[in-house]
């Protein structure tokens, strides 16, 4: 994801810029093994890329307090080291081939494999915040546990009588939105912010979390132009936010309910699907959901205090909810 910052944030943008440089550098140190296949395997996600949205998240929570404090750069390549190592375990319960456009690592080395590397990386991440003392290690303690949570959440599915939506948004919050939330309080607590301003930017990053999911959610339906090849999720059966407003919705005819109730390896069936839910009023229903997160984590950025940190997370709020890629 792209943020495009406004030309009144040239210097601050410099400043997370080399933030994410250094972090970068850090990442790659970290997971450096001389045990060559932990190398190699710990290697293959950090040298596919992606957003580190993460770490921009902790880079610019630090802007509240001291941006150069020590525990600053080490906490967002906890968080980015914590978020890699779910993917490789994600990559596993779904049986994905691709992540980031290369070979997914269990498909390359197996389950097992796959597996301890998540692990491994997960050591490095708790090594580097044994030096960060015991509050940053409990936040890292509660994240996870939420990550599990939302694991199983989605794993078993909602019980007897729960809303598939309801339970759908609790997912993306214990999936998505912890880790993302407490990005924001790293930065903020590492900098030396006031607690109560740590738990409003935690809580941005929470809503911030969600709204970036759900917007993952249409993109994987509506985009043609974000590199990613669409439907990925209806292919794998996924039931995401649109799919479930759509079987939500009584007049969806019976031939895309049953399209939408299980994975669409048939080609034509899945073009087939893509191309009615693309024109669903799901869609237009989800849209306002994710607006309505997005306004949330708005609301949150407003109350903070002036500067241009403020005005950044504003404009992380358009990106997240106008994203195309």
């Amino acid at each position: 994801m792209t943020v495009l910052f406004p030309a009144e944030l040239a210097s601050l943008e410099t400043e997370l810029m080399s933030g994410l440089a250094a972090v970068e550098a850090r990442l790659r140190a970290e997971i450096a093994s001389d045990y060559e296949l932990a190398d190699i395997t710990a290697r293959h996600l950090v040298e596919a890329g992606g957003k580190r949205f993460r770490p921009l998240l902790v880079l610019l929570a630090s802007q509240f307090g001291d941006p150069h404090a020590d525990g600053v750069i080490p906490s967002a390549v906890v968080v980015e080291l914590t978020h890699l190592a779910t993917l490789y375990h994600d990559d596993v319960m779904d049986e994905a081939d691709v992540r980031r456009g290369a070979e997914s690592a269990n498909s390359r080395w197996g389950n097992t494999v796959a597996i301890l590397s998540g692990d491994f990386l997960f050591a490095r991440s708790s090594k580097i915040l044994a030096d960060l003392g015991p509050d940053a290690v409990r936040v890292q303690a509660e994240t996870f546990e939420r990550l599990v949570i939302g694991q199983l959440r989605e794993t078993t599915g909602p019980v007897n009588g729960e809303d598939p939506v309801e339970h759908h948004l609790q997912v993306l919050a214990d999936k998505t939105g912890s880790l993302i939330a407490a990005s924001g309080r790293y930065g903020a607590m590492m900098s030396g912010a006031s607690p109560e301003l740590t738990d409003k930017i935690a809580e941005f990053g929470e809503a911030i979390g969600i709204a970036f999911q759900l917007s993952d959610d249409l993109l994987d339906i509506e985009s043609t132009v974000s590199g990613k090849t669409p439907g990925t999720d209806l292919r794998e059966g996924i039931k995401t936010l649109p799919v479930l407003l759509a079987l939500a919705n009584g007049e969806t005819d019976a031939r895309l309910r049953d399209l939408l109730n299980k994975p669409l390896t048939d080609d034509a069936e899945h073009a087939e699907a893509l191309e009615a839910l693309r024109v669903h009023p799901a869609m237009s229903e989800a849209r306002v959901v994710l607006e309505e997160w997005t306004t949330k984590a708005r609301t949150l950025a407003d109350s903070l205090p002036d500067g241009d940190a403020k005005l950044a997370l504003m404009t992380l709020c358009d990106s997240v909810a106008y994203r195309s890629v």
